[in-house]
């Protein structure tokens, strides 16, 4: 069965669609929305789902338009965006090391983040926006990093993971000892950072990753030709016209900066990164790097472990990252144990 589409403009130009991938995008959208809704829904004060699309289209009482607008739509959006983010930035790890373990969990960015955010939280007693700028500076320092030491008249993928991998442990020990050597009140604030929450988040830190986001996925979509053909090795991109360190760099910051801003807005949100690619391929079905599907998993992601941490656990609420952790880390086993059987690794 055809699942590609041809679809040509009057003006000649011509538009090949997978009607599949398209499909999934579709229905994951509508997962991430409905999710969304459901959890803008969920707290102490429950709100119905209809009651929600209508606050949310302007038509409800004042009081559910403070719960709404004010308390709980940042959170879920904040959630959308940095499941999007993570998402993304995954995808293009993986497209650029062509290696499924070749995510920012993996590579170290977010433990370069983590230490961005405990100097500051523990050298300077910084602020929430303190922290979050030291959060970002320490994820794109690790990334520059990480790409300077495996260059080697270009960088390759298994070279990069690699580096990533060796960088990633170096910075883990920056990071306990930052802790051990911090007070117990800077201690504490740290160690609820680094598992990664959305509580408390604002339209503070909505806007930056809406902002981001804006500039970073047209840009990463226009360059996802480009992406493909480079899975195909660099001799063949290059003789088919494609500027590849070129295209991998520009993609590579883009990766870096969305897995660093999503770090900073809600902590480091584990292996987001690492399954939303892989469980978008094996929803389309399609080589190539599945950038939108995996956005669209990414969210959906977020949201719904989001939803689960607030009510799948009783009267406990747990930090998204735990439950996307425990969900990450079962998956991880049974990537290895796949990827072994085939011969891959």
């Amino acid at each position: 069965m055809k699942t590609n589409r041809v679809i040509r403009t009057p003006g000649g130009l011509s538009l090949r669609l997978d009607v599949r991938a398209v499909t999934v995008v579709v229905l994951l959208l509508l997962a991430a929305l409905a999710a969304s809704v459901v959890l803008i829904g969920t707290g102490d004060f429950p709100i119905s789902a209809s009651d929600v699309v209508r606050t949310l289209l302007g038509d409800g009482n004042a009081g559910q338009e403070f719960i709404v607008d004010e308390l709980r739509l940042p959170r879920v959006l904040v959630g959308l965006l940095v499941g999007a983010s993570l998402g993304l930035g995954g995808a293009l790890f993986q497209a650029v090391t062509r290696n499924p373990l070749g995510s920012p969990d993996v590579l170290g960015l977010g433990q370069g983040a983590t230490a961005g955010a405990l100097v500051m939280i523990v050298l300077f007693s910084g602020s929430a926006a303190q922290v979050t700028v030291g959060a970002l500076v320490g994820g794109l320092v690790t990334g520059l990093a990480i790409y300077l030491l495996a260059w080697k008249q270009g960088v390759h993928g298994y070279r990069l993971v690699l580096v990533g991998i060796g960088l990633s442990a170096i910075v883990t020990a920056i990071n306990g000892y930052l802790l051990t050597v911090s007070d117990i009140v800077d201690a504490a604030r740290a160690v609820v950072w680094m598992t990664g929450s959305l509580n408390g988040r604002d339209w503070d830190q909505v806007w930056p990753l809406l902002g981001l986001c804006a500039v970073l996925v047209p840009l990463v979509l226009a360059n996802a030709r480009g992406l493909r053909t480079m899975e195909m090795g660099d001799d063949v991109s290059n003789a088919l016209g494609v500027r590849v360190e070129r295209v991998r760099a520009l993609l590579m910051v883009a990766a870096v900066l969305l897995t660093a801003t999503a770090t900073a807005a809600a902590g480091p949100v584990g292996f987001v990164a690492l399954t939303a690619p892989q469980l978008a391929r094996r929803l389309t079905r399609s080589p190539g790097p599945n950038l939108l599907p995996s956005l669209c998993m990414g969210a959906a992601l977020l949201v719904t472990a989001d939803w689960a941490s607030q009510r799948a656990f009783g009267a406990d609420q747990l930090p998204v990252g735990v439950v996307t952790g425990v969900l990450g880390g079962v998956y991880l086993l049974w990537l290895l144990v796949t990827e072994r059987r085939a011969g891959r690794i």
